[in-house]
């Protein structure tokens, strides 16, 4: 009776301690399943190893190459020791742009669902020592890139048939003409030849049906800025007041995706400004000086199987601000000390080709992927929409371009061989930009273009990438 009555309490006294116990697992698995069914983190480790032919306009630790720098001949006479100083080749291996992002999905209350993605890479940030002009030491920075939140409604009834889902993303993402990426490896996803930038933005995409989806979007810059007196700069967008506007209309439907859309930007590169009232009298004076740019694109996009077809198009005015060839310059001054703008226009076009598919032994954890890539991209500059004011010696008042403003017109051709096994993949990448560049010492004509002197310099990359996705 006694050990009967002994099991009994140790019974009542066991099974609260069982049930708390069992109670801190099941709330440990809720919790584990609840992470995993709304976080997804996301990244990559990746290297990249860069040989180039000639010295470049570059960034990122020389990884982000834009386009290779003009001829710069030493002055001498003497035809032996004559040289042009940028024809001299480089190499380079670096982990920069290594990445680590985090999705947010799957919360929703009554009819909105809502999401959020912060996404944060290494980036440059070394100096430079000595007298060349590459980045060779430091500890890299760690940067936002992206960080937005998205609330969307679905099945919303447009009529008898057709329902539409609109959704609203707030935060920093990419911006909406630079969202549609060639294939290349290359850090530049084919820029300068299209628009690459991130933004703050409220974006809002309606998708109309089956068929088409509307966008519109108000931007404002951050990382890339708009040119001007003071540099590249957002305080030229911050003192105009007017954030950058931008419209567009898809088209998808069996593997096509057809994409319109223009962007319209309104800044004030001066809020100060100069008067003389009086010979020998100069008198600062606020000014309301405004740039307004208005640039087009078409995108068109086709997949099938293992095959699929890119190509992009812009008519830019200016487009610094997109990462692109462009900027403006000075069309009149003023007796207010205020300043008239007009805006360079650049043609850019690319088209990227992807074929490839499943090689070798395949296993579900290990899939394999051999694919081939063909990107050309094409730039042709047609100077200032007017024609640019001059100062009484014959210089330009002003003109603020952040490359080369010699550059006349320029292309590239870049062949890709990219190999996939699961999450690992390795890509070579041959880059070949030439640019037709004016002769800098004869100056620019009336509406900005070097047309005099022309000649072609070419670089040659060569760049080996290994990544290791998770």
């Amino acid at each position: 009776m006694k050990k009967i009555i002994m099991i009994a309490l140790s019974a009542l006294i066991l099974m609260p301690m069982m049930a708390q116990e069992v109670s801190k697992e099941s709330k440990k698995e809720a919790v584990k399943s609840h992470l995993k069914q709304h976080f997804k983190p996301y990244g990559f480790i990746r290297n990249f190893f860069t040989f180039d032919s000639r010295e470049s306009m570059s960034g990122t630790g020389d990884l982000y190459n834009y386009q290779p720098k003009d001829e710069n001949w030493n002055k001498t006479d003497d035809p032996e020791l004559r040289q042009d100083l940028n024809a001299i080749s480089t190499f380079r291996f670096l982990t920069l742009t290594t990445r680590v992002g985090l999705n947010i999905v799957g919360y929703k209350w009554r009819n909105t669902e809502f999401g959020a993605n912060i996404e944060a890479d290494f980036y440059s940030g070394l100096s430079t020592k000595g007298s060349g002009s590459h980045a060779v030491s430091g500890t890299a920075q760690f940067r936002l890139r992206h960080a937005y939140l998205t609330l969307a409604w679905d099945s919303l009834r447009m009529n008898n048939k057709d329902y539409a889902r609109v959704e609203l993303l707030m935060g920093q993402a990419w911006h909406p003409m630079a969202a549609d990426l060639s294939d290349v490896i290359a850090l530049n996803s084919g820029a300068p030849f299209g628009p690459f930038s991130r933004t703050p933005q409220v974006k809002m995409d309606a998708r109309l049906g089956n068929l088409f989806t509307l966008t519109g979007a108000l931007i404002w810059q951050m990382q890339y800025c708009s040119i001007g007196p003071d540099g590249q700069s957002a305080e030229y967008i911050g003192y105009s007041k007017t954030p950058e506007a931008y419209l567009g209309l898809s088209f998808h439907h069996k593997g096509w995706l057809v994409r319109a859309g223009a962007d319209v930007l309104s800044i004030k590169p001066r809020h100060i400004g100069k008067v003389i009232p009086t010979p020998g009298d100069t008198v600062a004076v606020k000014v309301s000086d405004r740039l307004t740019t208005v640039s087009p694109f078409v995108y068109l996009q086709y997949k099938k199987g293992e095959f699929s077809i890119k190509a992009k198009s812009i008519f830019a005015e200016s487009g610094e601000h997109m990462n692109m060839n462009g900027g403006y310059g000075v069309s009149d001054v003023k007796s207010d000390g205020s300043w008239a703008y007009t805006p360079t226009r650049t043609s850019s076009s690319w088209i990227s080709i992807v074929y490839g598919g499943k090689v070798g032994a395949q296993e579900d954890k290990h899939p394999q992927k051999l694919q081939g890539i063909l990107f050309a991209g094409y730039v042709r500059n047609f100077g200032t929409k007017e024609e640019l004011a001059t100062k009484a010696n014959g210089s330009l008042v002003g003109y603020f371009y952040p490359r080369a403003s010699n550059t006349y017109r320029m292309f590239r051709v870049t062949p890709t061989l990219l190999y996939t096994i699961g999450k690992f993949q390795i890509g070579c990448e041959y880059e070949v930009t030439s640019v037709h560049y004016g002769d800098a010492s004869k100056g620019l004509n009336a509406h900005g273009l070097a047309d005099q002197g022309l000649h072609w310099v070419t670089n040659h990359r060569v760049q080996l990438m290994m990544k290791y996705n998770f």
